[in-house]
């Protein structure tokens, strides 16, 4: 159940409902602190395949501080060490690595492994995998590097529609861990329909953070007039907010910080709603709220919808260094 409290004394009609849970998810803080301990650890250069998460102002803010950011690992030197993006990689990046000496430190979110894991499973039993997710998305290109073979990938329920399966009673499906539950819903409901044997995973691949900031969501449509995401243009998680309020009829922008909020936008409204996908920073949030506040939201009230009490321990790699006195381990 929903519970909102009121903060701040500004006297105003118009009010900004601030929702929870919302920002960054526990993937997204294991694979930050990763970056950051390395480099405290290791020193600078460490090189880090892709963005480390889908937000360019962590990704600044990490290459401020030593972080090397490249797009494959021919650009790291070899013998250098690297770190695997929280959206995993596929067996021949990993191979790659091996190849060049590189010295992996893998960030990869554990439940993206998760999935990693359930095709490889699935694969080596001889099944066809439906994987439901966005071709190009980093999180999808490493899972289909498990069972390429074997794995088709859907992105809409008109694809299932299309699927010419040889081996219809040997048939699975994965999802890609940031997308819309509805939309990932009717999939799957169409691939029962056509595929009545069809397996998933044991528990639902869609992660935590990302339903609980989709269901946030839905229980403040009805109360805003206008949603606005904190969040990168190129991050899943943070698009499929915008998608799911504009489902309830309530407009909706993506935005990555408050500069990029049209006053056009706020003109006949008098509550908007603020967000933040689970690659955002929180002092982005506030500099939103701060903004509004300005163009006369002088209410700021709650929307919690979860507590999330979720943490990830840090990869082996270091999790001998995490409590080590700094300059011990630089090796």
């Amino acid at each position: 159940m929903a519970s909102r409290s009121t903060a701040g004394n500004t006297p105003a009609s118009r009010t900004v409902l601030l929702l929870t849970p919302r920002g960054f998810c526990a993937g997204v803080v294991r694979a930050i602190d990763v970056v950051r301990i390395a480099l405290e650890a290791y020193g600078p250069p460490v090189y880090v395949r892709k963005e480390i998460v889908h937000n360019r102002f962590v990704v600044e803010d990490l290459r401020a501080v030593g972080a090397v950011f490249v797009d494959e690992l021919d650009e790291v030197p070899a013998g250098g060490r690297v770190i695997f993006s929280a959206h995993g990689v596929s067996p021949a990046v990993r191979a790659q690595a091996v190849q060049r000496k590189l010295r992996v430190i893998d960030a990869t979110c554990p439940l993206v492994t998760k999935v990693h894991l359930e095709a490889v499973r699935f694969a080596r039993s001889g099944y066809t995998i439906v994987l439901i997710g966005h071709r190009d998305h980093d999180e999808v290109v490493g899972t289909l590097g498990e069972a390429p073979e074997n794995t088709l990938i859907v992105q809409t329920a008109e694809d299932v529609d299309k699927l010419e399966i040889s081996t219809p009673d040997k048939i699975c499906y994965l999802t890609q861990t940031t997308l819309s539950l509805d939309e990932t819903s009717e999939i799957v409901a169409r691939l029962r329909e056509r595929f009545p044997s069809v397996q998933g995973p044991h528990a639902q691949d869609i992660c935590y953070a990302t339903q609980n900031r989709q269901e946030a969501v839905k229980a403040a449509a009805p109360e805003c007039d206008l949603l606005l995401v904190i969040g990168s243009k190129n991050s899943s998680n943070s698009k499929r907010l915008v998608e799911v309020c504009r489902n309830s009829r309530i407009p909706a922008y993506l935005i990555d910080d408050a500069s990029e909020v049209d006053p056009a936008w706020l003109e006949g409204v008098n509550t908007v709603g603020v967000t933040a996908g689970a690659s955002a920073p929180e002092n982005l949030v506030a500099e939103l709220v701060g903004a509004l506040q300005k163009a006369g939201f002088g209410r700021v009230q709650q929307l919690e919808v979860k507590e999330e009490d979720v943490r990830f321990s840090l990869p082996p790699e270091l999790t001998r260094i995490a409590h080590a006195p700094l300059g011990s381990c630089a090796s």
